[in-house]
Parts: structure tokens; C-alpha cells; sequence
């Protein structure tokens, strides 16, 4: 599906094109007890932001940073210039070669399916290596109508424990997981919310409709933020 330039234009003047923070990569990379000369790959890497900071935390290892949208990875690219042990190419992340001792994506696996994804990316791990994703979840109970209106586009979306069962029925065990609300959310939407004032004074009727349907995908968060949420889930091949 080919992706709208003005969505694009939007997307690509962000920090990062989803929810998330650095202490994520942090406590994921300390809780697989990562370290050393590793090859990582942040599959669906956007702009960059996961890159830098798993440079940060493992600064001997390669990072490979793997973005099908050409914008996002010149936006990458010049961000991580300079860092020697970051490369980010324009490629498809079902398609993986590795081995990598980590495969890392924020909020992308869900373009493949929690299925599809980690069964591909199940070759492209070396013994022993982990898959670290968010994915979107309910956390149960009556939702508001915000969540229910928020996750309508979305209607494959299931809970923690089926997430959990769609991860051991690819052929993985679950390490650990960390529920993703509030604050990863708040930064990402103060991010998007300063790209469309931008944007918005001289935005063409196409780029108007882009703006309007991220200004509402806002509000809706605005008004249940501890009941929107992703999981942060890792992995290992049985």
C-alpha cells in the first residue's frame, strides 16, 4: 500500500514515529543481559531514535537499522552520522539475513503479524538471540469509549495474554514483558503535536485531512492515556 507524501512529510520531522522512550531499549537490553562485540537490528527503524539508543547501551556492538520508507531513512541517516557502529538501510523487514543477537522493533511488527514477523525473523537469529517488539494491547475490562474508538482501525488487537499465546504459538518463549502507557505516549504525542502546528499554516487540503486525523488520534488519547497501551515484549526461539 503505497503510503500518502503527506503522511510521510509529517512522520518524518519526528523524534520517532510511535510511542517510546530510551529506558525501554535500556531496561530490554540490560533484562536479555546483552553486551559486547553483538550484530542488533532495529527492523522497522523509522527516523532513528532506537538506533541511537542501543548505540548507546551497546556501544561494541554493529547496529543495522532496516526502513522501508526512503524518507525516514535519510532522515535516520543524518542523524546518526557520525556514530561508527550505526548503519541504517532502506530494505524490507520480512526479509532479514543476520544473524543478529537482538532484532529489535518499536511498534513495527505489527505491519508483518506477531505471527508472520517472528516466524521469519526466527532464520535470522543466532543461537541464542532474542526479538525485543511493542505491540499494541487492551488491558481488559469495560474500555472507555475513547480506547474502543481509538483501536477501531485495529481490529485484529487482542490483550496481554493473547499476545503472549500468538508469540508461543510462532515457537518462542516469552522472557519478560513491560506495559507501555502515560509517559511513552505523552512524548510521542508532544512530538506530533508541535509537527502539525508546524505543518498546519500552509497545509494544502490533502495535508489538512492528515493533520485533522492526527489531531484526533490525540484527543482520543488525551482523554484515557493509562488505558491506551502497547507491550514491550521479549522473546527467544524455543
Amino acid at each position: 500500500m503505497e503510503i500518502p507524501t503527506e503522511f510521510i512529510e509529517l512522520y518524518s520531522r519526528l523524534d520517532r514515529q510511535g510511542p517510546g522512550l530510551p529506558e525501554e531499549v535500556r531496561w530490554a537490553v540490560t533484562r536479555l543481559g546483552l553486551c559486547g562485540a553483538l550484530r542488533v537490528c532495529d527492523a522497522g527503524c523509522g527516523t532513528g531514535a532506537d538506533c541511537q539508543t542501543l548505540a548507546d547501551c551497546l556501544p561494541d556492538a554493529r547496529i543495522e537499522g532496516i526502513e522501508a520508507v526512503p524518507e525516514f531513512v535519510e532522515a535516520a541517516q543524518a542523524r546518526l552520522d557520525g556514530l561508527p557502529n550505526v548503519s541504517v538501510r532502506r530494505g524490507d523487514m520480512a526479509v532479514l539475513s543476520g544473524p543478529y543477537d537482538l532484532i529489535w522493533s518499536a511498534g513495527a511488527l505489527y505491519f508483518l503479524g506477531v505471527d508472520k514477523g517472528l516466524t521469519a525473523w526466527r532464520g535470522a537469529l543466532a543461537p541464542g538471540g532474542a526479538v525485543a517488539f511493542s505491540q499494541a494491547v487492551l488491558l481488559g475490562g469495560e474500555e472507555p469509549q475513547a480506547v474502543r474508538d481509538f483501536w477501531a482501525p485495529e481490529p485484529d488487537i487482542t490483550d496481554r495474554e493473547g499476545l503472549r499465546a500468538q508469540v508461543e504459538a510462532a515457537g518462542y518463549e516469552v522472557v519478560d514483558t513491560r506495559l507501555l502507557t502515560g509517559a511513552p505516549w505523552a512524548a510521542y504525542y508532544g512530538t506530533l503535536a508541535a509537527g502539525i502546528a508546524a505543518l498546519r499554516p500552509e497545509a494544502s487540503p490533502a495535508m489538512e485531512e492528515v493533520l485533522d486525523g492526527a489531531e484526533r488520534e490525540i484527543a482520543l488519547w488525551q482523554q484515557a492515556p493509562e488505558r491506551i497501551a502497547y507491550l514491550l515484549v521479549l522473546a527467544r526461539p524455543r
